[in-house]
């Protein structure tokens, strides 16, 4: 009896051995993984930095003698903005003024020579050419906002059609040309995003619309890292 019940206890022992090896392995193999997960968000958000300040430091630089004579502002969000309405366009109107023509033509040969650059080329996830207004009502109508999003599409639209007319961008190579067609966009945002007297987001601020300020322009680049740390932030949550 002695004999069957070790000849018992010993094959159970090793089923346990075995059972708890292949539990320290799927442990250390987990561990790995979490490590490798950690890297990877630490390597995302370390690129994402990087790229954006290296791009709004290059953007700083080009710009730097042109922000006060064009109305422009650049924000660590890599917005540049053009902040004054009375060279855009007429009130309630999408046809580019004159002088905002000019203004285009000489910024965007400046702007694509820093985009364009080889070491962003994996970097860039877009580009947003946006229409802001104000919250004033174009005319009397059900839904002002919607009038609003129809204007300040138009508007983007028109400075992206104007751009595409250019010289300088019709002897782009076929390849840049490709590349801009992928990232560009043009986007109405009606009075979604006004802005107050300090140049602020007036959703956060909760401060009163400033509707000069609020009535304006922007190119905004989008990383493929701020992309990334959106989804990090996603899954951590």
């Amino acid at each position: 009896m002695a004999n069957k019940k070790d000849n018992f206890w010993i094959p159970y022992a090793d089923l346990m051995t075995v059972l708890m090896v292949v539990f320290l392995f799927i442990s250390i193999a987990y561990m790995g993984l979490l490590q490798i997960d950690k890297n990877k968000k630490q390597k995302i958000f370390k690129d994402y930095k990087e790229t954006k300040e290296s791009l709004y430091n290059d953007l700083n630089t080009e710009f730097r003698n042109d922000f006060i004579r064009w109305n422009l502002e650049l924000d660590k969000d890599l917005s540049i903005k053009f902040t004054n309405p009375k060279v855009l366009f007429d009130d309630g109107k999408s046809d580019i003024k004159p002088e905002f023509q000019k203004i285009l033509t000489s910024f965007f040969p400046k702007y694509l020579s820093i985009v364009l650059q080889n070491k962003y080329n994996d970097k860039i996830a877009e580009i947003r050419i946006e229409g802001h207004t104000n919250n004033i009502p174009i005319h009397e109508t059900v839904d002002p906002y919607i009038d609003n999003i129809k204007l300040s599409q138009d508007r983007s639209r028109n400075v992206l059609q104007f751009l595409r007319k250019l010289s300088y961008y019709k002897n782009l190579s076929l390849e840049k040309k490709q590349v801009l067609q992928f990232w560009i966009t043009a986007n109405g945002l009606s009075y979604g995003r006004t802005l107050d007297e300090n140049n602020k987001l007036t959703y956060i601020s909760k401060k009163s619309i400033d509707n000069q300020k609020s009535r304006r322009v922007e190119f905004k680049i989008v990383t493929n890292s701020e992309v990334l740390v959106d989804e990090v932030i996603k899954n951590m949550k």
